[in-house]
């Protein structure tokens, strides 16, 4: 009887194209830490995964202030240092490859999505990448599939504030404002959750300074189901930072009201 689109990460992006695009097709959706593509030249995940791997290793090796605030200028949480090693070992350099062969595959010439782990200053380094100053052929491409605000139907966006591969200023609350400009606010509700990054594996490492964030994706679905019954439903608690849960059965309960 309805139809709701729900994602995480890249999958969290779609469902806010879904319902920018083809709102007609669903009731609502759950966008769970979105990646958010902007239109414009405000930042992306191509602008600061770069600096992340230029300064994250001069920073872990040598507490490098300089590598520091290059990173927090470019969108990571401060707080989220503990959790920097980890995504650079694991995650960084991968996705920042992928993403920009997508959208910029002569960049590295023939090579398909560049080199693993490459040193700043080698030949063709995602390392080096500077997404302000390639072609207006890469811009075209990620305005094509970046998002522009205009939700038709109900979205409840939840997003951990210590994320560290999708930082939290750069996505989630840049899209919540362009959400707000487009005069759709109203159908939107954004629950920042406190202690929670991207992936819940993270908590695993980490139970005493986080929080997972499935648990709240599975309460803001059932608030949207609320959010969209029959004769006008029950709208969502308004859009809000979260603090950290830090008793009880954390793992499988949120409340984000």
């Amino acid at each position: 009887r309805r139809t709701y689109a729900m994602g995480i990460s890249n999958g969290g992006q779609l469902v806010r194209w879904a319902l920018e695009n083809h709102p007609e097709l669903y009731d609502g959706g759950v966008d769970s830490e979105g990646t958010y593509w902007p239109r414009d030249n405000t930042p992306n995940a191509l602008t600061y995964l770069p600096v992340a791997l230029r300064n994250y290793p001069r920073y872990r090796d040598t507490g490098d202030r300089n590598a520091h605030a290059a990173m927090i200028k470019a969108g990571f949480a401060k707080g989220s240092e503990f959790l920097w090693d980890f995504n650079y070992t694991n995650i960084w350099d991968n996705t920042q490859r992928i993403y920009r062969e997508e959208v910029d595959p002569t960049y590295d010439g023939d090579l398909e999505a560049g080199i693993p782990f490459c040193e700043s200053g080698t030949p063709n380094c995602d390392a080096d990448y500077r997404y302000h100053e390639r072609p207006e052929s890469v811009h075209r491409a990620v305005k094509r599939v970046g998002h522009s605000g205009r939700i038709g139907k109900p979205l409840i966006t939840v997003h951990g504030t210590l994320d560290a591969l999708l930082p939290i200023r750069v996505h989630s609350d840049a899209y919540a404002r362009k959400v707000r400009e487009q005069g759709r606010g109203k159908l939107h509700r954004y629950y920042r959750i406190e202690g929670a990054s991207h992936l819940d594996l993270e908590y695993d490492m980490f139970p005493d300074r986080m929080r997972p964030l499935l648990p709240c994706m599975r309460t803001a679905f059932e608030a949207l189901e609320r959010w969209t019954a029959p004769h006008g439903g029950q709208a969502p608690p308004p859009s809000a930072t979260i603090p950290r849960q830090t008793t009880g059965d954390v793992v499988n309960t949120c409340s984000i009201g």
